[in-house]
């Protein structure tokens, strides 16, 4: 018998034994005592610690018993590279923001360099917040891709198209060809998805709009915008021409289930069919939107209309940190006190919202999102062993409402683990915060 035991334990990659595994799947599951068993890329097994240590031998044994192991953060919104404009013209306005201080400083700093040495501060930052993919919508992309691909990170890159040029593109059509380029280069990449990222409805125009969608319908690609972010936008459209964006994009046919509506936050009960219909997901900014007084997204509307929405942290510019738990709490907070409801957006929805729903808005939910046999690990583990944290009476609640980012402890993407107790693999911390300060110097030099 002790022969025929020996014989049927079956060798894996990793096990990691956690005091909790949260799935985040259709049940809401909360697993006490469980294993996680990686081979490969995949998850493989989920199943009680007692099971596991007698089922499996692993190369890797992660001992984790005062952890909650979640499925890693999906940041579905965000500008990477702008880290390095973290701090940089803070308090003010968005198109204040944007014309006046953003785009100036992109023009003059904005480079295949930049985007590289930005992107990779960001990944490095995420990681530490618990995150295993971003959404990425910025120039040279094909440098966002190889910074993520050289962390081990896993990424969606929506390519910016505007009407103007920028130091990346001269027009709508040159950016889109140059994406295609990024798109063919990367496509065989499992770690990299590319789509489109036209900016927002006030900076591009009907007719690559219309080519957009009909590309993303042929090459299967998502698209990610920006769309009523803030009341001038609408004030803007309105005097134009007399509808609203989101009526705008519905009549030239842009609108479906490959479009991620970012931000949302100016909504009239008019706006909710366009995108039920067309069964568009929406990216929730909280944060952002609330450093920049854009408005508020009604979070428990779109939920009630049967909305798939994501959460984003947008770019340091505008944010300041690319923390997705804090965004998370924010979000589950300000759904509360904008409906006026204390069930708006309950702990495990808030989760859900941070996950698979991030997932879903990309269309990756069968490889990511939840902690399921099959999938990709790509897993987070949180503590949840510190004196702020305790009575613990339910570990989602504590994990969205009492934890901070510095309590990610572990993280894997691919069954790659990115962050061994808090410290990088892939990454070289001082080198990162070297660098910044170097382009730091270069910026104010140059003010």
């Amino acid at each position: 018998m002790t022969h025929n035991t020996v014989h049927n334990i079956i060798q894996v990659d990793s096990l990691i034994h956690a005091r909790w595994i949260i799935p985040v799947n259709a049940n809401r599951d909360i697993l006490d005592h469980h294993s996680l068993a990686l081979q490969g890329d995949n998850i493989i097994d989920i199943l009680p610690t007692t099971d596991a240590k007698h089922r499996y031998q692993a190369t890797h044994v992660h001992d984790l018993s005062h952890h909650a192991l979640i499925p890693g953060f999906i940041n579905a919104h965000g500008h990477a590279a702008m880290s390095l404009f973290r701090g940089l013209a803070d308090d003010l306005p968005l198109l204040d923001w944007l014309n006046h201080h953003i785009w100036p400083a992109e023009s003059r700093w904005v480079s295949e360099d930049f985007v590289h040495d930005g992107t990779q501060l960001a990944i490095a930052e995420m990681i530490r917040c618990g995150t295993t993919t971003f959404s990425d919508n910025y120039f040279y992309p094909e440098a966002s891709a190889a910074a993520a691909v050289n962390a081990g990170m896993r990424v969606q890159i929506v390519f910016p198209i505007l009407d103007f040029p920028t130091n990346w593109g001269k027009s709508a059509e040159d950016y889109i060809e140059k994406g295609l380029a990024t798109h063919k280069l990367y496509q065989n990449q499992p770690l990299v998805r590319v789509g489109f990222g036209p900016h927002a409805p006030y900076t591009v125009s009907d007719e690559p709009l219309q080519t957009i969608a009909t590309l993303a319908e042929q090459l299967d690609l998502p698209i990610q915008m920006h769309i009523h972010e803030s009341a001038d936008e609408i004030n803007q459209a309105m005097e134009k021409e007399g509808r609203r964006p989101i009526r705008r994009l519905e009549e030239i046919g842009f609108l479906s289930p490959r479009l991620q509506c970012v931000h949302m936050t100016q909504m009239t009960d008019a706006d909710y069919l366009p995108i039920t219909q067309n069964g568009c997901h929406v990216v929730h900014c909280p944060e952002s939107n609330l450093k920049l007084a854009s408005g508020f997204m009604p979070l428990d509307r779109m939920q009630q209309e049967g909305i798939n929405v994501a959460l984003g942290t947008d770019g340091c510019a505008s944010n300041n940190d690319l923390d997705m738990l804090g965004e998370m709490r924010t979000a589950a907070l300000l759904a509360k006190a904008v409906s006026q409801k204390a069930t708006a957006l309950s702990a495990h929805d808030a989760l859900a919202s941070a996950t698979i729903n991030g997932a879903r808005a990309m269309g990756i939910d069968e490889q990511v999102g939840s902690l399921e046999n099959g999938k990709r690990a790509d897993i987070a583990a949180f503590s949840l062993d510190e004196l702020e944290n305790y009575p613990l009476y339910h570990s989602v609640s504590q994990l969205v409402y009492t934890a901070t980012r510095h309590q990610a402890t572990h993280v894997w993407v691919n069954g790659r683990l990115l962050m061994d107790d808090r410290r990088l693999t892939t990454l070289d911390e001082p080198d990162l915060i070297n660098n910044a300060c170097q382009w730091q110097k270069k910026i104010t030099e140059s003010a």
